[in-house]
């Protein structure tokens, strides 16, 4: 790892959770989370409204006593209901902050709320929905974690405050985000297929509810044979018109070198050598940055970094 921000931490996970397969499947297993679902079944709605006129969902649990804010955003195709949000929410709620679950548009059941459809390059929506939630806090410390996707809208969003001058966040913390999404698809389609499987398959499925929800707007049905997700990608590029094509897209959430040079705000990332959608080169890269701390492990998988007693993610 030629990135000097990089610190070997001290994960030991056990021979069997060591095998990354193994992280990931109880990373998403919800059987395993089922109480602390439980615990936050108090949390109430609330759709933020964006200036573009986008609205996304958010579930917001105010702690009695709280010691600040913790503001969760998911991975692609996830939810606040995904089994790594749920596990980050109560532990976070159990240390004494006020909780913030927010979907990205199009997740988590919030496919009705826009007509648009939603894609990475959603920054602007995604920043002000997290400003608009940050007031919830009242001057206390806030937080934002991403998982994933999640995760590099969280260091896209740790990077506008840093032009702005000034934030909300007194920490931003991404798990396991990609840094250049063209490689982290290809990643996805050429590595072990459950992951393919498990990307186009939740994907295709979204885009089914869109088209149902909209019929006059949306027609995926020469789409969804794509047997790809880079496949798919190419085919969606005619729905959205603001991009010459994939590369343009892709281009808007990729993250170089120079996007971390700019950051002021205390930024960590979480990154695992075995992970199979996130190719390390894209974080050799990476020069040394004042503000920016990124710890690697040996293992941990994709927003994994399971351990077994208690069983939880690590990292948060």
């Amino acid at each position: 790892m030629g990135n000097g921000n990089a610190l070997n931490t001290e994960f030991h996970p056990s021979l069997f959770m060591r095998n990354p397969h193994v992280q990931s499947l109880l990373t998403s297993l919800r059987l395993r989370v089922y109480r602390k679902k439980a615990g936050l079944a108090k949390s109430s709605e609330i759709v933020v409204n964006t200036s573009s006129g986008v609205r996304l969902l958010a579930l917001v649990l105010p702690h009695p006593e709280p010691k600040g804010l913790v503001i969760l955003i998911h991975g692609w195709e996830g939810s606040a209901y995904s089994s790594y949000m749920i596990d980050a929410a109560d532990f976070y709620y159990k240390l004494g902050f006020s909780i913030c679950r927010l979907n990205l548009p199009d997740h988590g059941g919030s496919h009705h709320l826009n007509e648009g459809l939603f894609h990475g390059a959603m920054l602007k929506e995604t920043f002000e929905a997290a400003d608009f939630l940050a007031d919830l806090a009242k001057g206390q410390p806030t937080y934002i974690i991403g998982f994933s996707l999640g995760g590099n809208f969280a260091l896209r969003i740790a990077r506008r405050y840093s032009d702005l001058g000034f934030s909300k966040f007194a920490g931003v913390f991404a798990v396991s985000p990609p840094l250049d999404p063209y490689k982290a698809t290809l990643a996805i389609d050429n590595g072990f297929f459950w992951y393919r499987d498990y990307f186009l398959g939740n994907w295709k499925r979204s885009l089914r509810i869109k088209q149902r929800l909209f019929p006059n707007k949306y027609d995926f049905s020469g789409m969804l044979d794509a047997r790809t997700c880079m496949e798919l990608t190419d085919k969606i590029m005619r729905y959205y018109p603001d991009y010459p094509g994939w590369r343009d897209y892709f281009n808007q959430y990729t993250l170089r070198d120079e996007f971390f040079s700019g950051l002021k705000i205390p930024t960590t990332i979480f990154i695992s050598g075995d992970d199979p959608v996130i190719p390390l080169a894209e974080y050799d890269a990476l020069s040394s940055q004042e503000h920016l701390r990124i710890f690697l492990t040996k293992y941990g998988c994709h927003g994994g970094f399971m351990v077994i007693f208690p069983m939880q993610i690590w990292c948060i």
